[in-house]
């Protein structure tokens, strides 16, 4: 493999660390920003269609499924020809589309700018956990792993509510023009960007793309990929499950829904500062293990008690959601430490990876519609143990030193 040196490469003189930190963060949140910002208006968004929620959800599943296919063009990419030309045409496709879902009279147009507007988001990403590898070292990247994770899942937590508050003044439109105005802010940032990669791949297009293979044949980052991004099937089992449990399952409205959604995003804001806090008494490979037991405890205690109500529902659930998000940074830095080189391909299919096991979730807990919050008890259950299994059989192989 050939790489040339990016002699061009400066520092951040117009961002800075902590403005770099901030983009690196707003780019990470793409995702939940361009979800949940308008779950509280997907039963409503239904009845103004006239279809099912069934079709209704597929605005949020296919959304997903190109925005991993996207991640897997533009991973790449970025190794070829850097991380600044990648992140500004990206961002430029995500605008126009978020404006074609505004302005959708029909729920496959609305499908269809969906599924631009995910491959125009997913550039963004691509290059988000990448720029962390290039920047920063050692224990500092894992640090900067974590403040990311924070300030992402700070958008869960905000954007329900935000949707919700939103929802009594304007349509699900206005939504998606809210999203199309925070494209334009990341692209203000993305222009003030300075590029951030060390060296560049030499390669043709096609010899960049097929780096992922190379990726994949690293079994120490194999293996690591396949456990962390389980935890996603749970996660986004609830994310898609939510509105439904408590607006038609408890009888919330969108406003009181939002709350009990941003209760287990508090615990989603906590976990990497509980991995950093927790990282300095023990060891990565205990809060992991710590961490899927957890999971599995909750997931148990959803089955069991979710069904009470909803307040007893997001107490039961918070376990996950604190523990879930807490392995997420030590995993994050443990796979980019897998490879030394193609940082753009291995990012690319770390949140692939991670959104393609999320979106199995989603239609999992939807197979048995009758009882949604026992499936996503379930779910956890089934994930936690998966993990759990997978994390000791890496460390007894030795495929990883932790």
């Amino acid at each position: 493999m050939h790489r040339s040196p990016d002699s061009d490469r400066k520092s951040q003189k117009h961002l800075g660390d902590r403005g770099l930190i901030v983009l690196i963060a707003l780019l990470s949140a793409f995702i939940p920003l361009s979800t949940d910002l308008y779950l509280p208006a997907l039963p409503g968004m239904g009845d103004f269609f006239g279809v099912s929620a069934g079709l209704t959800n597929l605005t949020l599943i296919l959304f997903f499924l190109f925005f991993s296919l996207g991640l897997l063009f533009w991973g790449p990419l970025s190794d070829r020809y850097g991380r600044r030309p990648v992140l500004l045409a990206g961002l430029a496709l995500y605008i126009a589309a978020s404006a074609g879902c505004a302005l959708s009279w029909d729920i496959w147009l609305l499908i269809l700018f969906r599924i631009l507007q995910a491959l125009g988001g997913s550039a963004a990403s691509a290059v988000a956990t990448a720029m962390v590898k290039d920047v920063y070292e050692g224990r500092k990247r894992e640090s900067i792993l974590a403040l990311v994770q924070s300030m992402v899942v700070i958008s869960p937590a905000a954007a329900p509510v935000l949707g919700a508050f939103m929802l009594p003044y304007t349509s699900w439109r206005g939504l998606f023009v809210t999203l199309a105005l925070i494209g334009i802010v990341s692209m203000a940032g993305g222009l003030l960007l300075q590029e951030t990669i060390p060296s560049r791949y030499t390669g043709t297009v096609t010899q960049s793309v097929r780096r992922l293979g190379a990726v994949l044949k690293n079994p120490g980052f194999t293996s690591l990929l396949i456990v962390f991004s389980l935890v996603s099937t749970a996660s986004l089992a609830f994310v898609s499950a939510s509105s439904y449990i408590y607006q038609d399952g408890f009888g919330l409205s969108e406003q009181w829904y939002s709350f009990y959604f941003a209760l287990n995003a508090v615990a989603l804001i906590a976990g990497p500062f509980l991995y950093l806090w927790l990282s300095r008494h023990f060891g990565r490979r205990s809060i992991v293990g710590a961490g899927f037991a957890a999971m599995i405890a909750s997931g148990i205690l959803v089955c069991l008690f979710g069904g009470l109500g909803p307040l007893v529902l997001a107490l039961a659930l918070l376990p996950a959601s604190l523990m879930g998000s807490c392995v997420r940074p030590g995993g994050a830095f443990l796979m980019l430490d897998q490879q030394k080189e193609d940082t753009g391909s291995a990012s690319a299919l770390i949140n692939c990876a991670s959104l393609v096991f999320g979106s199995a979730g989603m239609i999992l807990v939807f197979l048995d519609g009758s009882n949604l919050v026992f499936s996503l008890g379930a779910i956890n259950v089934a994930v936690g143990v998966a993990c759990l299994l997978g994390w000791t059989a890496i460390g007894r192989r030795g495929l990883v030193k932790f």
